[in-house]
């Protein structure tokens, strides 16, 4: 797997997200400058892991467990083909654009090696929201976006470090357990009956997904 384009945001004013500053940061747009990512601090605190990278509504986005969002070039290039229109890098408003891996089939708790420090681990998908789907403007877009179960994966930092544009991604530990981020999206969203399996993911598990699969466990 190979990171294609890192992608970051300045804040902007949107009338799609209902942030009290009405700033959004989902505006990710490719550098090929090296960033810093570091672990931001817990949720609500902080934001991006990525240097220079905007987190706008710390109330839904951001923190140690959401600090990168990754999606997969070829993910976009299918969406690319159903809505009929060009999807650039960051579109989706993602930081890594990956290639040559299939980030939805990663498993909750797999470690990524990016570049020759960064090391990161996969917690969740991503869950749609208003500001993505004005964003977008795509009709019904939360709805369509979720029955694909394909939501690129949120990563915590484990090791900072430089990378850009180009690295190597190395999946260096993939644990043995199920539970992949289209199986956690699934168990999150459209399949409640699939969140007492969730558990064995144990605490690289988000920890939202983790109470939830607690108080589904008789």
């Amino acid at each position: 797997m190979q990171l294609l384009s890192v992608n970051i945001a300045e804040p902007h004013v949107s009338p799609h997200t209902n942030a009290p500053d009405q700033l959004t940061g989902i505006d990710k747009r490719p550098t090929l400058d090296p960033v810093t990512v570091a672990a931001p601090g817990p949720e609500g605190v902080g934001g991006s892991g990525l240097a220079g990278d905007a987190v706008c509504d710390l109330r839904h986005h951001g923190g140690d467990d959401q600090a990168v969002y990754a999606f997969a070039r070829e993910d976009l290039d299918d969406w690319e083909r159903e809505l009929g229109r060009e999807l650039s890098n960051g579109a989706f408003g993602e930081n890594f654009t990956t290639s040559g891996g299939a980030v939805n089939d990663a498993r909750i708790g797999e470690r990524w090696r990016v570049g020759p420090d960064l090391l990161l681990e996969v917690t969740s998908g991503r869950i749609p929201c208003r500001t993505f789907a004005g964003w977008l403007g795509e009709r019904g877009w939360i709805k369509r976006f979720t029955a694909k179960a394909a939501p690129g994966a949120y990563l915590r930092v484990l090791e900072p470090g430089a990378i850009r544009a180009g690295d190597p991604i190395e999946v260096v530990h993939r644990p043995e357990h199920e539970v992949s981020v289209a199986f956690q999206f699934r168990a999150v969203t459209t399949e409640p009956d699939l969140l007492p399996r969730l558990l064995a993911a144990g605490e690289a598990l988000h920890p939202e997904a983790r109470k939830r699969a607690l108080r589904r466990t008789p």
